[in-house]
């Protein structure tokens, strides 16, 4: 057997000869990248957002409380919009429709057996639905535009 890179020649019967270098991983060196069932210091688990992370207002994040994402202050949006419920309420208001529809039934009761306030609650109460932003449906969502 010829000496090739840098090896020396090695007789069974006497061990290695001086200059050899065994392959393989030598003592005291450790192997390169991460090992299975570590993470690195300073990062977050992968397939998690870092702590503090809220995705961009309107997209579908796959959470059940918030169907339709998150407004810019962490707010989960409602599946109900506060256009239709506006527009029902300064519609169909002396029946409370458009607060039947956010469910808020007690609401909608009072008004449908005053006849909305003789319609001028059904009319204020449609006219803030449109122009508000802090309009939560039952479940305590903000609702859509």
């Amino acid at each position: 057997m010829s000496e090739q890179q840098g090896h020396e020649k090695q007789d069974p019967e006497q061990g290695p000869q001086p200059g050899y270098q065994q392959p393989g991983p030598q003592p005291g060196y450790q192997q390169p990248g991460p090992q299975a069932g570590y993470q690195q210091p300073g990062y977050p688990p992968p397939g998690f957002p870092p702590p503090g992370y809220y995705p961009p207002p309107g997209t579908y994040t796959g959470d059940p409380n918030a169907p339709y994402g998150y407004d810019p202050y962490g707010r989960p949006y409602s599946d109900k919009s506060k256009v239709i419920a506006g527009i029902l309420q300064l519609t169909l208001g002396g029946f409370g429709v458009g607060r039947f529809y956010l469910g808020n039934v007690g609401m909608g009761l009072a008004q449908l057996f005053t006849c909305g306030g003789l319609g001028v609650w059904s009319l204020i109460d449609g006219i803030l639905l449109l122009t508000g932003n802090d309009h939560t449906d039952e479940h305590g969502r903000i609702l859509r535009s």
